[in-house]
């Protein structure tokens, strides 16, 4: 078979061990795979690269575009962001994808409930762009991103897995009822591309609801898709119904790429004492394996990982401090069962995700006429919403836009009395006085009239109609 070549970064804390001791079964099941040992994390943040990841390792990824790695960490006092994220962001691994199936010989309280579903989470928008500023000394703001290409992208992932995987519907998980734009849209490209899947049923759920279900009644569900901050704490929930973070594998695929990992942390206590779950790193790897279209290696690896643990040999996670075996030993027997099968939750039969598909089904942009019809100015304010309602009201007199209202935290507080407990920040909605569409001259002589008033904007949001539907939503109590 031809050589697959593949970089293969260690990571820190236990991401040695873990990642040793799958490269171990790649090896033993004849993978024909070619690592390039690379480096990023708390060694590199450490060199003064702020990102995590040396140069060498980019140009490797950007030659093999298929990566397995351990968990990476972000030291205190090193570098700015998750080094995990960079590289999700620089090689647009736009899908995270994250299944959980019952282990035989891994109790938990849903232990013989045929646990068996996959997450699919957006990866690299939503609240995790980043993006977030202080308004004031007591004010934050977090920007939540969601754009309909990176929802198609995650979407259609999800739809192409459960063909792939003979799996017979796919979940939506979003918070569309609160905030109906972000998560609205997520939900209606849903809606959208599931059309195209007639052969898989396809729902709706809120979060929050899917959340409880999960807890509830898990074996109702076959792959969920979902948002990125959605579905980081959904994963999570979902690894413990199997067995905890140890049996947590993902795949972060894009368009040509794919990098392998555990969800689990880096350990640093326990790093170096041959003590760690390899499980979640080995399964990570038989995704890679599935990736790459070797299916009989995937199941032949994943089977001997499930025999093992059937037949009663755990890590001290599972087993316990007494009876839990070593990373080593753990490993050791996984390769001494390939070719075996246990006798319950064997592999699930699978063939490789189309993701090509996912790029050449994606629809192009429909552009849509916009009319700017106001504007919202966020202020920084030390006094009562009244004050400030009086002061902008006549400030604007002679401008094309008039004072609307007044919102603190969401809430409407001018005009009319409130009991809202106001903070230092205030969104101050104006809108055109005659109908007419507002143009930026207009907006900058407002600002102007609010600035020479004395009074500290921090930044302004145009309300744009889409269509004929307006691009905003109302405080609450706005009329």
């Amino acid at each position: 078979m031809k050589t697959i070549h593949a970089t293969l970064i260690p990571g820190d804390g236990i991401g040695p061990e873990v990642v040793a001791a799958t490269h171990r079964l790649l090896v033993a099941v004849g993978a024909p795979i070619e690592f390039e040992g690379c480096q990023a994390g708390a060694s590199v943040f450490k060199q003064g690269i702020a990102s995590g990841v040396t140069p060498e390792t980019i140009d490797s990824i950007k030659r093999t575009r298929l990566v397995l790695k351990g968990p990476l960490e972000t030291p205190v006092g090193f570098g700015e962001k998750s080094a995990n994220v960079t590289l999700r962001k620089l090689f647009e691994t736009y899908a995270n994808i994250r299944p959980v199936r019952e282990f035989a010989g891994v109790r938990t309280p849903y232990s013989g409930r045929g646990v068996d579903l996959v997450i699919v989470r957006e990866n690299v928008e939503d609240l995790y762009a980043g993006i977030e500023h202080m308004q004031t000394t007591e004010v934050a703001q977090c920007l939540k991103i969601i754009t309909r290409k990176g929802s198609e992208k995650a979407i259609r992932t999800a739809f192409e897995l459960a063909r792939a995987e003979g799996r017979k519907s796919v979940h939506c998980a979003t918070k569309a009822n609160i905030m109906k734009f972000t998560e609205g849209m997520f939900k209606r490209v849903f809606e959208e591309v599931s059309a195209e899947y007639p052969d898989i049923a396809a729902h709706h759920i809120i979060v929050d609801n899917c959340a409880h279900q999960l807890v509830k009644k898990p074996e109702q569900f076959d792959v969920i898709v979902t948002t990125n901050m959605n579905g980081d704490i959904l994963s999570d929930l979902t690894s413990a119904l199997v067995g905890g973070l140890g049996f947590a594998p993902s795949a972060n695929v894009g368009d040509g790429i794919a990098i392998f990992e555990a969800v689990h942390g880096s350990a640093p206590k326990y790093a170096g004492k041959d003590v760690i779950n390899p499980s979640a790193a080995i399964l990570s790897g038989v995704m890679m394996l599935r990736y790459l279209g070797l299916e009989a290696e995937a199941l032949n690896v994943e089977n001997a990982l499930r025999k093992t643990l059937e037949d009663g040999i755990a890590p001290r996670d599972v087993a316990g401090d007494a009876a839990g075996v070593a990373t080593s030993v753990f490993t050791d027997a996984v390769i001494a069962r390939l070719g075996q099968k246990p006798q319950q939750f064997s592999a699930r039969p699978s063939r490789r995700v189309a993701m090509e598909t996912v790029k050449e089904r994606m629809r192009a942009p429909v552009p849509m006429p916009t009319k700017v019809e106001g504007v919202d100015v966020f202020l920084r304010f030390d006094g009562n919403a009244s004050t400030l309602g009086m002061t902008l009201e006549t400030l604007a007199t002679d401008c094309a836009v008039k004072l609307k209202m007044i919102s603190n935290r969401g809430t409407k507080v001018y005009p009319g009395e409130t009991q809202a407990d106001c903070v230092d920040h205030w969104r101050c909605r104006f809108l055109n006085r005659n109908g007419d569409e507002i143009v930026d001259r207009q907006i900058y002589e407002l600002l102007r009239k609010i600035t020479d008033a004395g009074l500290a904007w921090m930044h302004i949001e145009k309300l744009q109609v889409m269509g004929e539907k307006p691009g905003w939503t109302k405080a609450q109590g706005e009329e």
